[in-house]
């Protein structure tokens, strides 16, 4: 699978023109890393996310927008390679991180982790050397009609050595709140990450999916899962313009994607905190959820 990607970067960065600006963009995008307590948050500037970070997710514009992962809205230099019977696998053509990709499925149906989250699994077992995520519809995927997952190299991977030889399900003082299942065992993997999704929804009181982003990478035999428990979709800063910013996994999970210049330059310590902790899960109920897995592990 590895080499099969590799190829279908090398064909798609001659024939596809938008997917070679994208990888152009990335390999000219500044990178610095700010210092946090222990650990560092890497900010990156890539102006060509800046449709992404910004884009309009409510219903109303996604019904009126034709949707981009459907096959016969994709353009005619865009191809992918199959994964099972349901997904395709594509150069993502706005990447943020090396050997970005997107996976889609190939029918049109709303993007939940339900019963999806094997399919992260398999995709990161298939894939070593790469994350796969998940972003929930409210929380990050700028096609919240269309199931999708991503993926990306992890040469730049913060988390991974962030919480390496942590055993716990949760990362103290980290400055946005996670848990972290690590597992050997593919049902076992899947059935804790379905546990957490039904507390979640239990403790803040919704029918429908908990909004959360989703981080799984496979090395070693075992599977490292982060979930993000989601308390709003974008931060405030985002909405009086002074940052442009739209906080989902890849962010979470320690690269900060940052389209505009000014912001890149001059975003503090401070302020990724303080959006780290407005858009994940309130301390209160983070602490409910991770309690109770405690007692049901």
């Amino acid at each position: 699978m590895i080499d099969e990607i590799k190829r279908l970067f090398e064909r798609q960065s001659t024939a596809w023109p938008l997917l070679a600006k994208g990888l152009e963009g990335l390999a000219a995008a500044a990178t610095r890393p700010i210092r946090m307590d222990w650990y560092d948050v890497y900010v990156r500037h890539v102006p060509h996310r800046i449709a992404s970070t910004t884009a309009e997710v409510d219903r109303a514009s996604v019904e009126n927008r034709p949707c981009f992962l459907c096959a016969a809205n994709m353009p005619p230099e865009e191809e992918g390679l199959p994964f099972g019977d349901d997904f395709g696998i594509y150069c993502n053509p706005f990447p943020i991180v090396k050997r970005h990709l997107t996976i889609a499925h190939r029918m049109h149906i709303p993007q939940r982790i339900a019963n999806r989250f094997e399919t992260m699994l398999d995709l990161a077992a298939a894939l070593p050397g790469f994350f796969v995520i998940y972003n929930g519809p409210q929380c990050g995927a700028s096609a919240p009609d269309h199931m999708h997952f991503q993926a990306g190299s992890r040469d730049l991977f913060p988390i991974e050595k962030d919480t390496s030889g942590q055993t716990g399900i949760t990362v103290r003082n980290y400055g946005r709140n996670v848990l972290m299942f690590r597992e050997r065992d593919r049902a076992a993997a899947g059935a804790r990450v379905n546990l957490a999704l039904e507390l979640l929804a239990q403790i803040i009181g919704k029918n429908e999916e908990p909004m959360v982003n989703v981080a799984v990478f496979y090395d070693g035999g075992q599977w490292t899962t982060y979930m993000f428990p989601r308390g709003k979709h974008r931060p405030q800063v985002f909405y009086t313009g002074a940052l442009t910013i739209s906080p989902a996994a890849i962010d979470l999970c320690g690269i900060l994607a940052l389209p505009v210049a000014k912001d890149f330059e001059k975003i503090s310590g401070d302020a990724i905190a303080a959006i780290f902790r407005e858009v994940t899960l309130p301390e209160d109920q983070f602490r409910k959820v991770a309690d109770a897995l405690e007692s049901k592990h």
